[in-house]
This record gives structure tokens, C-alpha cells and sequence, in this order.
């Protein structure tokens, strides 16, 4: 066999294992697509079973920025999102709190001592069929 045929061959071996890791980007859309939260996922080696995990903050053209939080794991743990006030979201994910501002462009962890939620629940970022989605919580309807 040929050297070029089994390099060919070892490459193909490769791929399903290179497939498995993780790149995902899944968006929070709060005003249109210039105003969102966005969680960022990756994944650089298959044989890792941590995630890196970034929220984007974003409300352009005022403000963008991308920082990394806690990391997860393959099997995701949902982010619940919170309304918190005027611009502002708590991040809960296991026992993490983050808060994001696209006022002040920021997001840092938050000592939520009490573990309540600051607001109402607007969404959720889950796992569904393999892929990150924004679930958000439907609006009830004026008048009922």
C-alpha cells in the first residue's frame, strides 16, 4: 500500500472523531438583530468533555464584547435568562450567576447569595436534538 493511500486512509479514521467536537453560536435576539446576548461554545479536542463558554454582549453599534465564563461540558446545562432591570440580564447556569449589561457592555459572575432571581424568566439556553437553542418563555396575551 502506497503512502499516500494510507495517509488518505488515516485521515478518513480521523474525521468522525474530529466531527465530535463542538462550535456553536446561539443568539438571544432582545431588539432585532443588533441587540442580543449570545452564548459562544467550543470544543477544541474530541476527546475533551469541556466546553469553553463566552456570552457576547451586544447592542450595536454602542457595544460588543465577548467574555468567557465558567466552563461546560458536552451534555450543556441549561442558562436560564432573567430580566434585571433596564439593559440588563442574570445568567443562571447550575450554581452560576453571571449578570450582562449592553448599557455598560459587561459581564461578570455575580454572588447571587439568596439564589433568586432578580426578575422575571425570559428564556432559557437548552440542548435540543445535539444543537443549542434560545427557548424563550412565551409573552402572555393581552386580556387573558
Amino acid at each position: 500500500m502506497s503512502f499516500p493511500r494510507l495517509r488518505c486512509i488515516a485521515l478518513l479514521a480521523l474525521a468522525p472523531l474530529l466531527a465530535a467536537c463542538e462550535n456553536s453560536a446561539v443568539a438571544y435576539s432582545i431588539e432585532g438583530k443588533e441587540h442580543a446576548l449570545t452564548l459562544l461554545r467550543e470544543q477544541p479536542y474530541f476527546w475533551s468533555d469541556e466546553v469553553t463558554q463566552y456570552i457576547v454582549a451586544a447592542r450595536l453599534p454602542q457595544c460588543q464584547k465577548k467574555v468567557r465564563i465558567h466552563p461546560g461540558r458536552t451534555t450543556m446545562a441549561d442558562i436560564e435568562v432573567f430580566d434585571a432591570g433596564y439593559q440588563m440580564w442574570a445568567l443562571h447556569q447550575g450554581a452560576r450567576w453571571y449578570l450582562a449589561s449592553t448599557e455598560s457592555c459587561q459581564v461578570q459572575d455575580w454572588d447571587n447569595a439568596g439564589d433568586a432571581p432578580p426578575g422575571a424568566l425570559v428564556g432559557r439556553f437548552r440542548l435540543k436534538d445535539g444543537a443549542p437553542e434560545f427557548e424563550a418563555v412565551p409573552v402572555p396575551s393581552a386580556g387573558g
